[in-house]
C-alpha cells in the first residue's frame, strides 16, 4: 500500500483508468465475437455488425486500449472472412 498522498492518488487514478479500459475492451470483444458467430453461421448481411465492430475498434484505439495498427488488422481480418462467405 502507498504511504505518500501522491502515491495514493496515483493508485486511485490507475484503478479508475483500468476500469474504463476494461469496459471498452469488453465491448470491443463482444462485438468481434458477434461478427465471428455470424460468419460461422453464414449470414449474408453483416454490414451493420461490421460497422459496429469498426466503431468499437476505432474507439478502443483512440482511447489507447489497443494500438491503431492492431485495430485495423483485426477489422481487416474480419472483413476478409466475411467476404469469403459472399
Amino acid at each position: 500500500m502507498p504511504n505518500l498522498q501522491n502515491a495514493k492518488k496515483a493508485l486511485r487514478q490507475a484503478n479508475k483508468r483500468a476500469e474504463e479500459n476494461k469496459i471498452v475492451k469488453i465491448a470491443m470483444k463482444k462485438a468481434i465475437k458477434e461478427v465471428s458467430k455470424a460468419i460461422q453461421a453464414g449470414e449474408k448481411e453483416m454490414k451493420a455488425k461490421l460497422s459496429l465492430v469498426q466503431k468499437k475498434l476505432d474507439k478502443a484505439a483512440k482511447k489507447g486500449v489497443i494500438k491503431k495498427n492492431t485495430a485495423s488488422r483485426k477489422f481487416s481480418r474480419l472483413v476478409k472472412q466475411s467476404n469469403k462467405i459472399k
